[in-house]
């Protein structure tokens, strides 16, 4: 950005010396972490201050930009009713509002019923957020809880849908995961430690006080994550265990929530599954997708409800090494399976009384397919949606027996969007090792392979977390610029199996790194770009590849937009008082014990090898109140990168203070957000402004 711009806010050096393994590292702003200290919350404001007035040029720019997007969005619209029992359930927007509104009729053609109008709720809050939504088997009550400054702690409520009213039920510092008994009067719900992990599960009784609640379970092992959540067939409550390469899940039935929960099958070191329930004619079953017996990529076994341990599971779908099972739908006649297969999604379907088995087929050669909201169990329907880079997202049913489907909505995109106008392809760039990485991309059609064409590569990898190829109208900003769009698969995502994630942690985590780099140069090899015409994104732990790849190779990249980024990361795993840090040793490793993985780590890790090299502009985002990659992150970050870097490009940081990881809670305000973001990019690869 070759503008002129005051001089940023310099946070005080005060050098702290942080001894490891007889290693020494002394970190000039350690001190930024003290939340409580008014200097730092200063710091902090005049950094917002020097972000605004560092791009006060672009404002203009950003409001055009915001009205382009909104313009292509309808802003009152609706979601495809789903049905349970007499009653369909949706969400509505309304032109205006930052938040959706739930509703409910009686089918058929019953008159609207407002369930929780979260604008209501978020008067007064820059930030709102609700979790737990969820109805009471008779549906009369509606379990719902809040969280109003993105610290992911949660106050559970229990609404009368008759009345409209809350009742005085209210419990604070809940977390995710919520689950109905039969008798329609207790919900379980879970709480977090002081490390923000979820460790005990809990018994409400509706219309008691929070004090008379009752602690079911607590797990010790802070490897372990706690959640809860019923059974489709709803005669099964689930509460599951799981680290990051182990899991155990304990059964209760539904209809004594008194009673005591039993395990399905004790956890062991580096065995992973999960359960779901199917009960017919013939009896009861549990369905477990499991790791068991070297299956890596997964396999489909049953088991006996009375007896459901691993000793009685039989396969039902085997181990395939070339398909990756990430999940189950089960329903009375049919199991829906979800796969991974040569980096694509794809959805099968199981017959129960005869095994037989076909994959749904997709019109595309690079899309996503993905569950959505099924809420009966006796049906023999399956709706799922559907998305490329190119085509909206859609909402199908599918005739499980007539293997039919029938579209019942598609994301409008208004203002002509034209999808022939824009094609997808899959693109694969070769690592350092010689392992092929797939990218999507996504341009206008007939793009100029010259290296002329300015280009966003979005990345993350990690967590087995696969980034799928989904439509983004807000991408269309980009793309109508002459925009080439691409995504990077690289190792530690889940694209290409349990293998691929395998190789992208712990000790093998720069394959990750290593890949992005690969990919970017492949985009330029091929013509797509060139480093003067090239912008990177991602966020969280793909902000920390976000900052690896920037030390790897700054000269590579014109412009980073790295969003709540985790790129302090030796110092936070050597934290064990900071939120998550035990449990995420299995990802990353635990430096506090191995020499190696603290070497390999500090090797790594942005913040610990920022160097005296050109740094690429760099737009930074971060959150106050953000329980997973603390504020203090991004916060030093931008601090030694200014500091160090022989460039004179803009770094500027952005922190929310009044949210957390999730950014803004708002749809305008996101959208806001995304206009920034997407000047930010324009501007720094020299693209034309808008106005």
């Amino acid at each position: 950005m070759n503008v002129e711009h005051p001089s940023p806010p310099v946070a005080p050096r005060r050098p702290t010396k942080l001894v490891v393994h007889d290693d020494e590292r002394v970190d000039e702003w350690y001190w930024l972490r003290e939340k409580d200290d008014p200097e730092v919350i200063a710091h902090l404001e005049a950094e917002n201050d020097h972000m605004r007035k560092v791009l006060a040029h672009t404002e203009p720019a950003q409001q055009l930009l915001f009205d382009e997007m909104i313009g292509r969005i309808l802003e009152t619209d609706m979601s495809v009713p789903a049905n349970k029992g007499r009653w369909s359930y949706y969400s509505r927007t309304v032109e205006g509002l930052q938040y959706a509104i739930s509703c409910r009729r009686l089918e058929p053609g019953g008159e609207e019923q407002v369930l929780l109008d979260q604008n209501e709720l978020a008067e007064g809050h820059d930030y709102f957020t609700v979790v737990n939504h969820s109805v009471s088997p008779d549906a009369s009550l509606l379990a719902y809880a809040t969280d109003d400054d993105g610290s992911e702690r949660y106050t559970l409520h229990i609404r009368d849908l008759a009345s409209g009213e809350d009742l005085s039920d209210e419990v604070p510092d809940t977390y995710y995961g919520l689950a109905w008994a039969a008798d329609n009067r207790t919900v379980f719900y879970t709480k977090v430690d002081d490390s923000m992990r979820p460790h005990q599960l809990w018994r409400h009784a509706v219309g008691t006080p929070a004090s008379d609640d009752v602690l079911v379970f607590q797990e010790d092992d802070a490897h372990f994550f706690l959640g809860v959540h019923e059974t489709l067939s709803e005669r099964y409550i689930l509460l599951g265990l799981e680290s990051k390469v182990t899991s155990e899940v304990h059964y209760l039935r539904s209809d004594d929530p008194a009673g005591q929960f039993r395990v399905v099958q004790p956890r062991e070191q580096g065995v992973e599954y999960e359960v779901d329930h199917h009960v017919d004619a013939g009896g009861e079953r549990f369905f477990v997708v499991t790791n068991a017996d070297g299956a890596e990529n997964f396999k489909l076994v049953q088991a006996p409800v009375e007896t459901p341990g691993r000793a009685h599971w039989t396969d039902v779908v085997p181990h395939r090494p070339d398909v990756r099972l990430d999940g189950i739908e089960v329903f009375a006649g049919h199991v829906v399976l979800f796969e991974k297969t040569a980096g694509l999604r794809q959805i099968s379907v199981r017959r129960m009384s005869d095994g037989e088995t076909h994959v749904i087929e997709q019109p595309e050669p690079v899309y996503t397919v993905y569950p959505e909201t099924n809420l009966e169990f006796e049906t023999r329907t399956f709706r799922f949606g559907y998305s490329s880079l190119v085509t909206p997202r859609s909402v199908y049913d599918y005739d499980l027996d007539g293997r039919s489907r029938g579209l019942l909505k598609r994301q409008p995109v208004l203002g002509g969007y034209d999808a022939e106008q824009y094609e997808t392809v899959r693109v694969w760039a070769t690592a350092p090792d010689g392992v092929k990485v797939p990218m999507s991309v996504v341009h206008r059609r007939g793009v100029a392979l010259d290296g002329s064409s300015p280009t966003l590569l979005y990345g993350y990898g990690s967590y087995e977390s696969s980034v799928d190829p989904t439509f983004s109208p807000l991408r269309l900003s980009l793309l109508e610029r002459g925009f080439v769009f691409a995504i990077a698969h690289v190792r530690g995502g889940g694209e290409m199996g349990r293998h691929w994630y395998e190789d992208g942690k712990l000790l093998r985590k720069k394959n990750t790194f290593g890949d992005f780099v690969a990919c970017a140069r492949h985009l330029v090899a091929e013509g797509y770009t060139a480093p003067e015409r090239l912008a990177i994104r991602g966020g969280s732990a793909g902000g920390l590849l976000m900052g690896a790849v920037t030390n790897m190779a700054p000269e590579l990249f014109k412009a980073v937009v790295a969003v709540v980024p985790f790129v302090d990361v030796l110092t936070t795993m050597l934290d064990e008082s900071l939120p998550l840090t035990v449990m995420e040793w299995e990802e990353w490793g635990n430096p506090r014990d191995d020499p190696e993985v603290y070497r390999y780590m500090k090797s790594y890790s942005p913040y610990d090898n920022v160097g005296a090299v050109a740094y690429p502009d760099m737009l930074v985002l971060g959150g106050l109140n953000d329980p997973r990659v603390s504020y203090w992150e991004p916060a030093k970050w931008v601090q030694r990168l200014r500091e160090r870097s022989t460039s004179a490009n803009t770094v500027v940081l952005k922190t929310e203070m009044g949210g957390g990881h999730m950014g803004p809670s708002g749809r305008y305000d996101a959208w806001r957000e995304e206009a920034l973001i997407t000047t930010f990019v324009l501007d720094a690869l020299g693209v034309p402004l808008p106005g």
